[in-house]
């Protein structure tokens, strides 16, 4: 199918290519160009490429400050007022609250195993898990798996970009902060809702991560008490990414940045 011979071959035989083609239907163009897409193979990244490094660390200081003015004391309010229980159901909601848009990568990607796995589960929470409140699914063997759109591009051959630090966001790449905006914006459970609720699975969506902060508020501030916490957040974010997505990377560069850290 993503062979180079194919239009030749139809010029060899003297086809009228366009006629055909002009009936395809948009639902079939768009199964086409997903499995174009997982024909393409991203390049392997090298190290890091940080060309914006002054921006970069502008924007991370800034959000250092932001933390500490605002997400810091709210998460800290978040996790002292509310019990733990509340706060992982409020996780778990917004997990499954999620998992549309998971499915929506899975088919992007051509993953059908996980994309039926992920539809399973979503339907298990949303009826006996009573809306998405408990997770029922995985005490059955349909734990998560998680994908976003940074991954679709991936599959679909994208390269990684330079490394960058996004408002709020903080580390990204200019591949994964796109990815980032698409997931943000277009939940597919969000466009389905209710104009009364839609805005609920965003609003939860908020609420995890100050929880997320609370919970792992100590390793944070590790990163930003360090001699450069820049570096090390590149680094961790870089390396852990690089490892979700698969990649395997033969430099040893980002080696090198371990052991700084290690001695």
């Amino acid at each position: 199918m993503c062979g180079p011979d194919m239009y030749d071959c139809c010029q060899d035989k003297d086809i009228n290519v366009t006629k055909p083609f002009s009936k395809i239907s948009p639902a079939l163009a768009g199964l086409v160009l997903v499995a174009l897409g997982a024909c393409a193979q991203a390049p392997a990244p090298t190290g890091y490429d940080d060309p914006h490094e002054v921006q970069n660390r502008r924007t991370h200081g800034a959000n250092i400050d932001l933390d500490r003015a605002l997400v810091s004391p709210a998460s800290t309010a978040y996790g002292e007022v509310l019990p733990r229980e509340v706060r992982d159901t409020i996780s778990v909601f917004s997990d499954n609250a999620g998992l549309p848009g998971v499915v929506a990568n899975n088919i992007l990607q051509g993953n059908v195993e996980d994309a039926v796995h992920n539809t399973v589960r979503f339907l298990f929470n949303s009826t006996f898990g009573l809306l998405g409140l408990f997770d029922v699914a995985t005490d059955i063997g349909l734990e998560e798996r998680d994908s976003d759109f940074g991954e679709t591009l991936h599959v679909w051959g994208a390269p990684e970009g330079d490394y960058v630090v996004l408002p709020f966001f903080g580390p990204s790449t200019e591949r994964d902060g796109f990815g980032i905006l698409v997931d943000f914006v277009l939940n597919p459970l969000s466009l389905a809702l209710p104009t009364e609720v839609k805005h609920l699975p965003k609003a939860t969506w908020v609420l995890s991560k100050f929880g997320d902060r609370y919970t792992f508020g100590d390793t944070i501030e590790e990163f930003y008490n360090s001699e450069d916490g820049y570096e090390l957040m590149r680094l961790y974010y870089l390396d852990s990414r690089r490892y979700e997505l698969g990649i395997e990377v033969e430099d040893n560069e980002l080696e090198d940045i371990y052991d700084a850290y290690d001695g």
